[in-house]
């Protein structure tokens, strides 16, 4: 199988990766705990998306706008009533991440007494009809939309951070979050945003899983797994090594997949996180800090 073939699939579905991995890495940079309900996110999105082009005849557009609004006040709902009292309550970050771990259950059980358990494919809505790159290789539309989607997301995200006021804001909370405070920061505002928005990147990365695969309540816990994966390569809280740590996974998997067999994938990747843990545990563009949970 054609070698660059396989790198721009790779690409894509590391870029799709990377969507779910930044969200997950700026909950990080702020809290220190890792949220394991973020795959929740990537599902309530996904199934917004599926029910408004089934039930409702949405076109894509408007199907995806509702489905990253949904699970970005979705996201923000679980931290004002899952996670706020918490930290309003005590500093040991260990307890939000076993609250995290709850919520996670709660939302994948929600959908499976709700609407049940069973697998279901997106409609036929984004283009899947193979594409020539410049007579090289083939591969799909579906591959290249997803990784151009991914490239223009992250770039918003990086102008917001950079350009915005709460993006200085979050970036000066990623230093320490206290002293943000004392310099007039809203600082439960401001964690508010960091949820939203990384419920509206987990919410993009699952209505693209979800046409690459199918929907299922799993599907977020299965995917949250690789991303945070894909965070700890790259170093946790650290954006860039989000992507990275992303891009690194996806041409893993599928180069694994197309040159030695798709029973591998699985294992390269945790074989990834092993190697990294051991040779630098911080990660690629982490830094070492006090408490990592």
């Amino acid at each position: 199988m054609n070698i660059i073939q396989q790198i721009i699939n790779g690409l894509s579905l590391g870029s799709v990766y990377a969507l779910i991995a930044v969200g997950y890495s700026l909950v990080y940079s702020i809290l220190l705990f890792s949220n394991f309900a973020h795959g929740g996110f990537l599902v309530i999105g996904g199934y917004i998306c599926y029910y408004a082009l089934i039930s409702y005849g949405a076109g894509i557009w408007a199907a995806s706008f509702a489905a990253v609004l949904g699970a970005g006040f979705s996201a923000i709902l679980v931290e004002r009533f899952a996670y706020r009292p918490i930290r309003e309550r005590t500093p040991v970050t260990l307890y939000l991440l076993i609250a995290s771990m709850g919520m996670s259950i709660v939302i994948e059980n929600l959908f499976v007494v709700t609407i049940g358990g069973r697998f279901r494919a997106l409609p036929p809505v984004l283009p899947m009809q193979p594409v020539s790159v410049f007579g090289f290789a083939t591969t799909s539309a579906f591959d290249i939309l997803s990784l151009v989607v991914s490239i223009v997301s992250l770039v918003a995200l990086q102008l917001f951070l950079n350009r915005t006021k709460w993006g200085l804001a979050i970036r000066a909370a990623s230093y320490n979050l206290r002293t943000a405070s004392l310099m007039g920061v809203n600082v439960n505002r401001l964690i508010a945003i960091v949820f939203f928005v990384a419920g509206l990147f987990a919410a993009v990365g699952g209505i693209f899983l979800s046409a690459r695969y199918t929907l299922y309540p799993q599907l977020g816990s299965t995917i949250t797994t690789k991303a945070f994966v894909a965070a700890v390569i790259g170093g946790l809280g650290s954006l860039p090594g989000a992507i990275a740590g992303s891009l690194i996974l996806g041409l893993a998997e599928m180069l694994t997949a197309g040159f030695v067999s798709s029973q591998f994938r699985d294992l390269v990747v945790f074989f990834l996180l092993i190697v990294t843990l051991i040779i630098r545990p911080s990660g690629l563009f982490g830094k070492a800090v006090s408490e990592k949970v």
